[in-house]
């Protein structure tokens, strides 16, 4: 795949793609006869891992620490890494991205009026509670 198909594949623009080469977090080959930098399927997987892992905060160098204990089959990684003690915080985020999702759909559905509105959604996500996602949108524990 040339940049622009992997961008398009992995749902960024073609310039994150470069940014994340240019760092080292995806590695190109050059196709000899043009010089074009081209991506495999691995490098899908990587770029959807990193842009995963950056929507939730997480920092290029991070993942750029993870990704290598992942290039060299490192298991014992989980104990050293800040992601441990950033773990509510993703747990959280990751239930956020759940609402919104959830809401997105019912809105589809034609559900939203029974379920929730757009500003008791955006109110739920400020609360600073933690939140479940349940059938009926959400609840709170």
């Amino acid at each position: 795949m040339r940049v622009t198909e992997l961008a398009q594949a992995g749902g960024v623009t073609a310039e994150t793609v470069r940014h994340y080469s240019r760092e080292g977090l995806l590695k190109p080959h050059r196709d000899p006869r043009n010089g074009y930098q081209l991506y495999d399927e691995a490098s899908l997987g990587r770029l959807r891992f990193i842009d995963c892992l950056r929507s939730l905060g997480v920092s290029l160098p991070e993942i750029r620490q993870m990704l290598s204990w992942a290039d060299h089959g490192t298991t014992e990684f989980i104990e050293a890494s800040s992601l441990v003690i950033q773990r509510q915080r993703l747990h959280l985020r990751a239930q956020e991205f759940k609402m919104i999702a959830r809401w997105l759909d019912h809105m589809n559905q034609g559900k939203v009026a029974k379920n929730a509105s757009l500003k008791e959604l955006i109110q739920s996500l400020g609360s600073g509670k933690s939140v479940v996602v349940t059938n009926d949108l959400r609840s709170d524990y």
